[in-house]
């Protein structure tokens, strides 16, 4: 949901356009760029800003062109065509599309269909063979590897699986691309995923602080009793932050 996004799509122009003319209005997209969703989208239609990280013309067949986009998460790419084709000053639209990346899996790697997935489960149930399951399911770590991090000490993981938000002295380590505001990757020193959570300081602040709340946990996967609580009280009290 987070994670960088790329699409190869079609898009059609309206009228003529020389592939000099489209190039350098395709390099104009790239950045930050403003977008306001389209009227059939599942989201509210406020302008906001999202990064295009790449725009790659494929192919010019006539009126037909083929690019792939490199692109922030809700980067509508048929609105994307549709401003590219004002700018051109002949109008657009976008005919076809298939996304061909999200995080860090890709059509060659990381994605597997159904049925190989079934034929997995067949084979670990029939023969008891794991070989074909452990190729089509990946660790849960892996989905959040794009993500900032934040390595929990030992003694604030139950905390945060608890709800509590993460303090400065629960934090043994944090990558350097950590902002305030971000989606970040909560890890235990094992390398183990406890979960995700919103920052709520930058990296600068973190390194200098010795007090203050780092993480609000919005989303937990570890389950409780992996490791020992550390507050104290009852378990019914629960913890503050950690």
């Amino acid at each position: 949901m987070h994670s960088r996004k790329a699409y190869v799509c079609v898009m059609q122009l309206h009228g003529d356009v020389s592939a000099d003319e489209l190039k350098a209005v395709a390099s104009e997209f790239i950045g930050p760029i403003y977008q306001r969703p389209p009227v059939r989208s599942n989201v509210r239609r406020a302008l906001r800003i999202r990064n295009v990280n790449s725009i790659e013309v494929l192919e010019v067949r006539d009126r037909l062109v083929l690019m792939k986009v490199e692109s922030d998460p809700g980067t509508y790419m048929r609105k994307l065509c549709w401003d590219m084709g004002l700018v051109l000053g002949v109008g657009a639209h976008m005919r076809e599309l298939r996304r061909v990346r999200s995080g860090p899996f890709t059509e060659e790697k990381g994605l597997v269909t159904l049925h190989q997935l079934s034929e997995a489960i067949y084979r670990l149930h029939e023969e008891g063979k794991d070989d074909l399951l452990r190729e089509v399911i990946l660790p849960g770590e892996v989905s959040a590897c794009e993500l900032p991090k934040l390595v929990l000490r030992d003694t604030a993981v139950e905390s945060v699986v608890n709800g509590a938000y993460l303090a400065v002295p629960g934090v043994a380590m944090f990558s350097e691309d950590l902002k305030r505001g971000s989606t970040v990757a909560m890890f235990t020193l094992k390398g183990e995923l406890v979960g995700l959570g919103e920052a709520l300081m930058d990296a600068a602040e973190v390194e200098k602080s010795e007090r203050g709340i780092v993480a609000r946990p919005t989303r937990i996967v570890m389950p409780h009793g992996v490791y020992p609580r550390a507050w104290k009280g009852s378990a019914a009290e629960g913890p503050g932050s950690s």
